[in-house]
């Protein structure tokens, strides 16, 4: 049986969108387990979210199966520059780009980036997300709705508009979904719709890119033991989270990795329009 961290663990709170250090316990990102091989070599990547949690813990897997990485984030540097070690430390190269993904001039500005620094790129992941606990409909003010379907999937459009146009055959679209798209939490209602709605985004971006070659998948991701939790939740909730599955624990971000891994590798050809859950056992619909 792997040996994870279980909960109940330190009730703990943070301010958005928080840091990795400060967690108990700290997750894991694959640092001292993830062995790559050359899945990857040569690849060029752009990561959304990648300065922690499942970002980061993609960021080292493409790296170390030979991908070069472009790691987006909103404003966290200390753990964006832990991430870009762990690529630099892989032997490939790491482009930080800082900024918010709400504004579709920044979207595009990251795409150039990459093209800038990497004359291409094969794998877009859509991973960065916003996310806030509400007990009653009526405490979502307005802005908070807006802000979630802007960062949440806004982003992902523009982005995917963005690079499309720079990816050739076999080149692959990897969007973060979760859980809530088929069984949405009533406290997390925005984040939820946000998620349906990237599983149909992605559904239908596999159809209209199939004959361009591209290939769009989605990742489903269970309670996950990120940044985002301490940072989102009540801290009663966080001490219990990832108890309500069959494994009774949250996943560490390395448990994550491997899906990643294989809807970008191009061995994968045939698989695009498909949702991959990483649950903890927890079945989806």
């Amino acid at each position: 049986m792997i040996d994870k961290p279980t909960p109940p663990f330190p009730k703990q709170q943070q301010s958005i969108p928080g840091l990795t250090r400060d967690m108990d316990p700290v997750p894991d990102h694959g640092e001292t387990t993830y062995q790559g091989s050359g899945r990857l070599a040569g690849k060029k990547a752009v990561i959304t979210g990648a300065d922690s949690g499942i970002g980061r813990a993609v960021a080292l897997a493409y790296a170390r199966e030979g991908a070069d990485v472009l790691i987006s984030y909103l404003s966290e540097d200390e753990d964006a520059q832990e991430t870009k070690r762990l690529v630099e430390e892989a032997g490939r190269k790491a482009v930080l780009v800082a900024g918010d993904l709400q504004k579709a001039d920044h979207c595009r500005l990251i795409i150039d980036k990459a093209i800038a620094e990497f004359g291409g790129i094969d794998i877009l992941v859509n991973n960065a997300a916003h996310q806030k606990t509400f007990e009653q409909i009526e405490d979502i003010s307005d802005e908070e709705w807006e802000l979630t379907f802007r960062v949440n999937i806004h982003a992902m459009f523009y982005l995917t508009k963005a690079a499309v146009k720079h990816m050739k055959p076999g080149a692959s679209i990897i969007n973060t979904a979760s859980i809530n798209a088929d069984t949405p939490s009533p406290t997390l209602l925005a984040y939820a719709t946000t998620k349906g709605a990237i599983q149909n985004f992605t559904a239908g971006l596999a159809q209209l890119l199939a004959e361009k070659g591209i290939r769009a998948n989605t990742v489903a991701p269970g309670p996950i033991w990120t940044p985002l939790i301490p940072s989102t939740m009540p801290p009663e909730r966080v001490s219990s989270f990832g108890e309500q599955v069959p494994m009774k624990r949250p996943g560490q971000p390395a448990e994550l990795a491997t899906a990643y891994v294989m809807l970008a590798d191009p061995l994968s050809s045939y698989v695009s329009g498909a949702t991959i859950a990483v649950t903890g056992g927890k079945p989806i619909l």
